[in-house]
């Protein structure tokens, strides 16, 4: 049966979304299914630590000279704070390169504070803001190490994308992806919840060097994966190493979780309306259910483990309740 999320208004529910879910072992095998695992759904933004990985196997990144908080921010959907607005303008600074060959568009911060900082001054939004900065800086620096035309990087036909989509066909065994164009401008698969899962398991399980990187780079520098008050730097901050979380557009997200020392499962989640609003809860009640959490884990994230609607005047007026019947 798949999640419901029911969304209620007083003593009567107002909305349900239904969420899918795929969840594979250390094998790769599926061991829980949620509606259809095999449903096929764009990956988005939860795809960033993979196509950073093809960057950092070609030797790209080490040949840039970027750090281990400049490999985070590949793999980030990052708010815009200036600590991620300076990142992104000093890995392309180490280019060589300016903002002017970023193809990824602009667009203020998702950061408030930041956001108005920016528009209280006059400032027009640059590439620099844009949530996948850190992304595209590893995608330039990959044309740059193969010593191709910067110009048009983000075609499905030119090398950088190529090398990125070669580099997913190996972790999935497959010969033909389906694909769109990211909100970015950049190619964004459609897979199945399994594939995803599949991916995310590969991500923490130590058998894939340039995978190993991205895992550590972004366990270690949880703020830079997306920022203030995100769920996604949150999660990965609370478990400490032993996992991670990475969100995308349209409520899709993929979890990589050492469930011991030597087994590390991966989790893939899709709310079909594509409202993000319930996902928080979701991983919550469902790692919860699954008896993943530690007590310090759950602690610090217990402010996702309830969502509680008020109105404007401070009135409770509904909430989130996740059913979740069949693990």
């Amino acid at each position: 049966m798949a999640i419901l999320s029911r969304v209620t208004r007083g003593d009567f529910t107002e909305s349900i979304h239904v969420t899918f879910g795929a969840i594979v072992n250390g094998k790769g095998e599926l061991i829980h299914s949620f509606g259809d695992p095999h449903y096929l759904t764009c990956i988005r933004s939860s795809l960033k630590p993979f196509q950073a990985a093809a960057s950092i196997k070609a030797g790209a990144v080490d040949a840039a000279g970027f750090s281990e908080k400049e490999i985070a921010l590949m793999c980030a959907s990052h708010h815009g704070e200036k600590i991620h607005v300076d990142t992104a303008k000093s890995m392309i600074s180490k280019l060589g390169y300016t903002v002017a060959h970023y193809e990824c568009g602009s667009h203020y911060p998702a950061d408030r504070p930041s956001r108005y900082k920016e528009i209280k001054k006059g400032n027009e939004p640059l590439p620099y803001h844009n949530n996948c900065s850190g992304k595209h800086a590893g995608m330039l620096s990959l044309a740059k190490f193969l010593d191709a035309d910067p110009k048009g990087y983000t075609s499905q036909d030119h090398i950088v994308q190529k090398t990125i989509i070669g580099q997913l066909k190996e972790y999935l065994y497959l010969d033909d992806i389906p694909f769109g164009i990211d909100g970015c401008s950049a190619p964004t698969p459609f897979l199945t919840l399994v594939s995803i899962a599949q991916l995310f398991q590969k991500l923490g399980s130590n058998h894939y060097p340039e995978l190993k990187r991205a895992y550590q780079a972004m366990t270690h520098n949880p703020y830079m994966i997306a920022g203030r008050n995100n769920f996604d730097s949150l999660f990965t901050q609370a478990l400490n190493g032993r996992g991670l979380t990475k969100g995308g557009g349209e409520a899709v997200r993929g979890i990589s979780l050492k469930v011991s020392e030597t087994e590390n499962w991966g989790i893939a989640l899709k709310v079909l309306d594509g409202n993000a609003r319930v996902m928080p809860i979701v991983v919550m009640t469902l790692l919860e259910k699954l008896e993943l959490f530690s007590k310090d884990e759950l602690d610090s994230l217990s402010k996702f483990r309830t969502k509680i609607f008020k109105n404007h005047r401070g009135i409770h007026i509904g909430g989130i309740e996740v059913i979740i019947e069949d693990v």
